[in-house]
């Protein structure tokens, strides 16, 4: 049986991949909420946390890119400041004064569907 995790446990572990990996958290409170219950939602969904922003198909090997943290969010960070759903942030990027925003999808497998 899976166990499911809680609201905590899914900030936790967007902490720990933001320390990992130097990145800060969305500044906006309650949007930061919304993500963290949107990747939580998917974690007991399928088992794994897939981003809050983007659909899922639901097979781990088919998301396997838009795993959390997702294979483009190094690239968004660097070339915007943010992720595409501004779950994670360069801290110059917030410390400047930046707010997340829409950027462009970089998933090809998106537009293939």
């Amino acid at each position: 049986m899976k166990r499911e995790k809680t609201i905590e446990e899914t900030m936790q572990f967007a902490r720990m991949v933001a320390a990992k990996h130097g990145w800060v958290l969305h500044p906006d409170k309650e949007f930061l909420e919304i993500l963290i219950e949107g990747l939580t939602t998917n974690y007991n969904r399928y088992g794994y946390y897939s981003c809050p922003c983007r659909d899922a198909d639901g097979i781990r090997e088919k998301d396997k890119d838009i795993l959390c943290p997702c294979d483009y969010c190094p690239p968004d960070i660097k070339e915007y400041g943010h992720c595409y759903c501004g779950l994670y942030n360069d801290p110059e990027f917030i410390k400047n004064g930046g707010m997340p925003k829409s950027i462009p999808e970089r998933r090809q497998y998106y537009f293939k569907k």
